[in-house]
């Protein structure tokens, strides 16, 4: 683990802890963050905290050929339950995912100069939002960064109305050509998608490094 300064560099991510904490400090520029996303690093951190960057191993990811629907969604389907738009409100869907109340977590780690950040990406064609429409209302959605190398980086998502997440989820994975989804943690929501471990180094080859 390391201090970050002003310049622009990064450690070896293999210097990263056991948990995948790789660095402390920096800044949210966009230089930073594609810099760090090039790497498979990302930021990760609550309010108040200083910026911590973390690269883990394993690696928690979709192959997109591996998406699961279960039976439950394919109903949804079917009925066309909800719309979904890409890239039509990136401000809105970040928000959305600051204010997204979960389990087990007592504030947000998307704060609001992770939203300008974001939004500065998403200004330059480097970040993406799905949004998930229901009843002409933003009902869902999610965020990520595209750095054009066909793998894309899910950063956060949420719901307003049951499933609508999920939806914007699939619809965006099954009518993508990504050749992977990176998913960063584990957790049961992604994991009931068919998001599985890989070993770090195979997600490092797969991003080009």
């Amino acid at each position: 683990m390391q201090f970050l300064t002003k310049k622009i560099v990064f450690p070896d991510v293999s210097k990263a802890t056991s948990d995948g904490l790789l660095a402390i400090g920096g800044d949210l520029s966009p230089e930073r963050l594609i810099s760090a996303y090039q790497r498979g690093i990302f930021p990760w951190f609550n309010e108040g905290e200083p910026i911590l960057w973390w690269s883990p191993d394993p690696r928690f990811v979709l192959f997109p050929e591996a998406l699961k629907v279960s039976k439950s969604m394919q109903q949804l389907f079917a009925r066309e339950s909800f719309s979904v738009t890409v890239n039509k409100d990136f401000r809105s869907v970040i928000t959305a995912c600051a204010n997204a109340r979960r389990k087990q977590q007592a504030g947000t780690w998307i704060t609001m100069d992770m939203i300008d950040a974001y939004v500065t990406l998403h200004n330059m064609g480097l970040a993406k939002s799905v949004e998930v429409w229901h009843d002409g209302l933003l009902a869902g959605g999610l965020y990520g960064v595209d750095m054009g190398n066909g793998v894309f980086s899910g950063e956060s998502m949420f719901s307003s109305v049951n499933n609508a997440s999920k939806y914007g989820f699939i619809t965006f994975v099954k009518n993508s050509d990504y050749r992977l989804i990176d998913c960063q943690v584990h957790t049961p929501h992604l994991e009931s998608l068919g998001a599985c471990k890989i070993p770090r180094n195979d997600f490092l080859k797969i991003l080009g490094n």
